[in-house]
């Protein structure tokens, strides 16, 4: 039993789910067996009409074999229409059972590597699903079938089965070249398409950076080197590919054709009946449709086993969250255990033993010189990027404690690039609730300051943003960004750069903001420079390649950078003042 569930734990989730779905390939089994035995009807028929209907000329004999043939061919197309409805049915059963899943992970993937954000797993599902409720598994159903045909040819001849035996014997070694001379130009081909695309996507999402500087064609000459590069192994895989499966269908027919030939010399030896010879044809036609299908749907098969392996990977690599204790709502304590943090795809540490303590309600200015760590000391604050060692703790309890669903109802995080996802102003604010309250979309917006810049947009709340909707500016989007970070009263609001696109206006709405939430007793994290935004600050974090160099009460930090920097100047001054001396004795 232990080693029963120990197995069970290693398994991943899409190795589960198909387990799960057994009953649904048992049933399709079922279907094909009854379904392969209706189409012995086809052969059985021919050999009725040849060798009993048309010697005797027993009319009555044809009728009543033609009806059962009918009623044969009937019961085959309700059992193949079933047999599709199944094989679309296990499509979907997967998609209920994995959509949530692969959607997570592939989430998860992006935020541990940034460079693999797209949506290549949610494309090989895809491919899964594909293959599952097209006509290509069906051949794999059918191949078991394969040696009942050729025992009832070798019921007919000895001859004819060897020549089914050995004509599919050939067909199964092409199929297995184009199997084995393709499937690394197939994985290498998906790979240099799948960097072509995503580098493609990058350069979309920037393209005004590409017009204003006139880059498209730098850029398109890089993509086109990548693409190339998809194009020249994925006409080679095609081209090898093609070479073998036009192999197989030529001689598919040539062997189909050649059974007649084979036919007439065993009827004119006496060996058979004439009806055999067209009854044979068909058994062997019968023999081989499934590898035929296998062949046609070789390309599709291949894709979906790639596919499954790499998402079998991507969902043990990222297993799924184990269900976490709902913690108390948290009242906004912040506490930073010895915090060291490396980005991801990064090597060396951004933060460096970061230790300090936020209390509830005070707010925070972050401040330091550019690449000291203030960007990735927010990040870290709320959990986007992971401590490789030391804890965040909220409330007494690490972050990780937290059920990151129910904890991010709490935070709200205003990050330096701002993007708003596809739909209306008010899904954005409202972090795209299932049903929000329009009070609650309209309170944040006016916390923020900027209800009424909502209102002189073409729609209002209304206006669709994001992916197809209204192109927005900086600022506007720093502002709709800030009510979503403002949205349902949080406990903690971490604002990295706030003001950085702002105007006056948008500053002062700024400013007002954090006065309430001051007065609220939110506890802030903002990053800025600006001298009148960091005046409402409690206390001041002052950074330096990722340590702390000052936490302390603002006016404390402030007066001592203030010393430090005259400090500095009256050591400058000094020096300049030696140097003049010492020219002057020279």
């Amino acid at each position: 039993m232990t080693n029963k569930n120990a197995n069970q734990r290693n398994k991943s989730d899409l190795q589960v789910a198909l387990k799960e779905m057994k009953h649904i390939f048992i049933m399709l089994g079922i279907y094909s067996f009854f379904l392969n035995i209706l189409m012995l009807a086809a052969p059985f028929y021919m050999l009725v009409v040849y060798d009993i209907v048309m010697p005797s000329k027993n009319l009555n004999t044809l009728l009543l074999v033609t009806l059962i043939t009918i009623m044969f061919f009937i019961g085959m197309w309700i059992l193949d229409y079933v047999r599709s409805k199944l094989t679309i049915y296990a499509s979907n059963k997967l998609d209920l059972l994995l959509n949530e899943r692969i959607f997570n992970a592939t989430f998860a993937l992006a935020s541990k590597f940034p460079d693999k954000a797209n949506t290549q797993p949610l494309q090989d599902f895809k491919s899964i699903k594909t293959f599952l409720s097209g006509q290509g598994i069906f051949a794999f159903f059918d191949f078991p079938w394969f040696p009942i045909y050729i025992a009832i040819m070798f019921a007919f001849s000895p001859v004819y089965g060897i020549y089914g035996l050995v004509a599919t014997a050939i067909i199964l070694v092409l199929t297995w070249l184009n199997e084995k001379m393709t499937k690394e130009g197939l994985e290498e081909s998906n790979k240099s398409y799948a960097h072509a695309m995503n580098f493609f996507g990058n350069n979309i999402r920037n393209v005004e950076v590409v017009q204003a500087m006139g880059m498209r064609e730098n850029l398109h000459r890089l993509w086109m080197e990548k693409y190339n590069s998809y194009l020249m192994t994925n006409n080679k895989a095609s081209t090898t590919g093609s070479f073998y499966s036009n192999a197989s269908k030529s001689f598919r027919m040539l062997s189909s054709s050649m059974m007649y030939g084979v036919g007439a010399i065993l009827v004119i030896g006496g060996s058979i009946s004439p009806g055999m010879i067209i009854a044979g044809a068909v058994l062997m036609g019968r023999a081989l449709q499934p590898v035929s299908q296998i062949i046609g749907g070789w390309k599709q098969f291949s894709g979906a086993r790639i596919a499954y392996h790499k998402l079998n990977s991507l969902l043990q690599d990222f297993p799924k969250e184990e269900k976490k204790l709902s913690l108390p709502e948290p009242e906004g304590k912040i506490t930073f255990d010895q915090v060291v943090t490396i980005p991801p795809l990064g090597k060396i540490p951004v933060l460096k033993g970061i230790n300090l303590q936020i209390n509830t309600g005070e707010t925070i200015g972050v401040i330091g010189p550019s690449a000291a760590g203030k960007s990735s000391f927010v990040k870290t604050a709320v959990g986007v990027w992971e401590p490789s060692n030391g804890h965040i703790r909220i409330d007494g309890a690490d972050i990780h404690q937290y059920n990151r669903i129910e904890l991010g109802k709490h935070i709200g995080y205003l990050p330096q690039d701002i993007e708003l996802f596809g739909g209306t102003v008010a899904q954005n604010i409202s972090r795209f609730e299932e049903d929000p309250s329009d009070e609650d979309i309209i309170e944040a917006a006016k916390l923020s300051g900027t209800h009424e810049l909502i209102l002189n947009l073409p729609d209002g709340y209304s206006t669709r943003v994001g992916v197809g909707g209204m192109a927005l500016s900086g600022g506007q989007k720093q502002r709709i960004g800030l009510a979503r970070a403002l949205y349902g009263n949080p406990k903690i609001v971490v604002l990295d750069e706030p003001n950085s696109n702002l105007d006056d206006a948008g500053e002062y709405a700024l400013t007002m903001a954090l006065r309430v939430m001051k007065e609220k007793g939110i506890t802030v994290i903002f990053v800025t420079h600006k001298q009148n935004i960091l005046s409402l600050a409690d206390k001041l974090l002052v950074l330096n390649d990722g340590k702390t160099v000052y936490y302390d009460e603002r006016e404390k930090v402030m007066n001592a950078l203030y010393k430090n920097s005259t400090q500095v100047i009256n050591d400058k001054t000094q020096e300049n003042k030696d140097k003049e001396i010492k020219n002057e004795d020279s």
